[in-house]
């Protein structure tokens, strides 16, 4: 669901992705076409991870709790986990994703998608990058929303005291929690945006080397489904695709492609003609007030082609009943 300050309107989707400046007046050098990295571990299924390297600092999960923010920057709060919440989020769970901002300057890409580029060491702001990777990129920060709130019912909690939820290459942990960039931007106009809009404040509306859609049009921007599957609204035996549970704490590994014959792996089901529906978050994605509030939008910034009332009530859970045992 749409991120807090985020608007105006509400987003299909609940991604949003920055790009820092992480030191002051620092001449960065934006991504090359072609260039792609990971960042995060997707086979990794315990906690085997040292909190104090920025590394593992890069991948965390935040639990929100009604309209709040949360407290801490991302990453470096203790309500942030490596792994799923335990517990029930009111206002669901957000992922923070900062990727590496140090390149070696040479490759566009690396065998692990991660050995040619680096974190800064000891922190993601205000610190240069070290003589192994010394050309600094933009900071690439994404933080996704995903809406829990229709699970907030004890009756869908696993009774053991785990938590339900799974990542879709197989993971019930968590700790696999992983993000891919490819660059894709058109022209030097990211390279543009980085010289010019210095602000720090994260609306789009102030950078004018960009061109700012309204909400609608964004919304409407989308690659339909090609693979005949069912991924939304009922419950299915298994994961799409060769993706089978690892619990760990081994790592998990790659099925291979011989294992993955006992088909079908996926629930057919006719391709989706209807879009699914905008979600309704709990919080304000706007500033509807006189005047402005820093690192807010405007709600009158972006005339939208449809109203729709920022803050407005979440709905009611819709969750598709378990099939008889």
């Amino acid at each position: 669901m749409a991120n807090h300050n985020t608007g105006p309107g509400f987003q299909n989707g609940g991604m949003t992705v920055y790009y820092f400046q992480p030191i002051p007046n620092l001449k960065l050098t934006a991504f090359r076409p072609g260039f792609r990295m990971r960042v995060g571990n997707p086979n990794l299924r315990r906690n085997s991870l040292e909190p104090s390297d920025i590394a593992t600092r890069a991948v965390t999960l935040r639990c929100f709790e009604g309209l709040s923010l949360g407290t801490g920057a991302p990453g470096y709060a203790d309500e942030d986990t490596f792994d799923f919440p335990k517990t029930m989020c009111s206002g669901g769970i957000r992922s923070n994703i900062y990727f590496p901002q140090c390149w070696d300057g040479v490759n566009l890409d690396s065998a692990d998608h991660e050995s040619h580029v680096s974190h800064p060491p000891g922190a993601f702001f205000g610190v240069e990058c070290p003589a192994s990777h010394p050309v600094h990129l933009p900071l690439l920060f994404m933080e996704i929303v995903w809406d829990t709130r229709p699970f907030n019912d004890p009756e869908l909690w696993p009774e053991d005291g785990s938590q339900p939820f799974v990542f879709s290459m197989g993971d019930p942990t968590g700790f696999g929690q992983h993000a891919d960039y490819v660059f894709g931007w058109e022209g030097d106009s990211l390279q543009r945006a980085m010289d010019v809009c210095t602000g720090g404040d994260g609306i789009p509306t102030n950078c004018p080397e960009l061109t700012v859609q309204d909400m609608d049009t964004m919304n409407d921007c989308k690659v339909q489904a090609t693979v005949p599957e069912v991924v939304e609204g009922q419950y299915i035996d298994r994961l799409p695709g060769c993706n089978p549970l690892q619990h760990g704490p081994s790592p998990a590994t790659v099925i291979p492609q011989a294992q993955c014959t006992d088909a079908p792996f996926t629930t057919a089901a006719p391709l989706p003609t209807n879009p699914l529906p905008v979600v309704t978050p709990p919080w304000t994605v706007c500033h509807s007030g006189p005047g402005s509030e820093p690192l807010v939008p405007n709600c009158d910034s972006i005339p939208p082609k449809t109203t729709q009332v920022p803050g407005g009530g979440a709905g009611p859970a819709m969750v598709t009943p378990a099939p008889p045992i």
